[in-house]
């Protein structure tokens, strides 16, 4: 299991999406108008062979929307992993009591939304694409525009919770994985590739996700465009979109 994509949610699409492209060197390689179906439009953006997305709405009454609304504006939204074997994971969430939101199976990936509410702090889609490397929802040719010159991968995200201990053990026991503590305030589930940290609260928006965590290739040249951009409150964070992004 591993992190393939995530996503923010935006009140304006096209200012984050110009944001990360200019700051992290990346491209847009597709505009899904499947995602229409939950009343929004998006942009996916290839961070090697993982991914960023924003989605923003379109219409009212959306569950984007009412993200919004709770945690008082733009910011992480959903953790897409990928699975060896969806049915095995499916299985283990479904015993665990939590609720699929939806699911769709097409010939070249299966997909399975868990409810928020089941899990906590963010939504959670469990992929298994065929064949594994490829990815259904970065578009047709998505190869072709995946740029790394500024940031190779998405190497983890954290998350914060008024009980980020229990957040992670949730998170642990449907994922399958294990927990390490690191003894101070981090709790961390690593996965096969990447990394998911839970945290005490940073800030008064609630649970949720805070930081995305990048390899960097050249973390200098992404600080100083997001300089210039206003996108770094002290010169050296990167704050995009009511997200933290964290060089590694």
């Amino acid at each position: 299991m591993r992190i393939r994509q995530i996503a923010l949610v935006a009140r304006e699409l096209e200012p984050v999406v110009a944001d990360l492209c200019a700051v992290f060197g990346l491209e847009v390689s597709f505009r899904d108008p499947g995602v229409a179906e939950f009343g929004l439009h998006n942009a996916v953006m290839p961070v090697g062979d993982t991914f960023l997305e924003v989605v923003s709405p379109i219409r009212e009454n959306t569950s984007a929307g009412r993200f919004l609304e709770r945690r008082r504006g733009d910011g992480g939204y959903m953790v897409i992993l990928q699975s060896d074997d969806l049915a095995a994971d499916r299985l283990r969430a479904e015993e665990l009591g939590v609720r699929v939101v939806w699911e769709v199976a097409l010939p070249d990936i299966a997909t399975v939304h868990l409810h928020p509410r089941d899990l906590g702090g963010a939504l959670v889609s469990l992929d298994q694409p065929r064949p594994e490397g490829a990815w259904r929802w970065a578009g047709p040719g998505w190869e072709q525009r995946m740029r790394t010159s500024v940031v190779r991968r998405i190497a983890g995200a954290e998350l914060q919770a008024a009980d980020s201990a229990a957040l992670a053990r949730r998170w642990a026991e449907v994922l399958g994985r294990g927990v390490v503590w690191d003894g101070a305030d981090v709790h961390e589930v690593p996965l096969d590739e990447g990394r998911l940290r839970f945290v005490p609260p940073r800030d008064q928006r609630g649970d949720g996700i805070t930081v995305v965590e990048l390899e960097a290739a050249d973390p200098d040249r992404a600080r100083k465009v997001a300089r210039e951009r206003g996108l770094s409150p002290d010169g050296a964070r990167i704050e995009i979109a009511g997200t933290r992004f964290r060089l590694v």
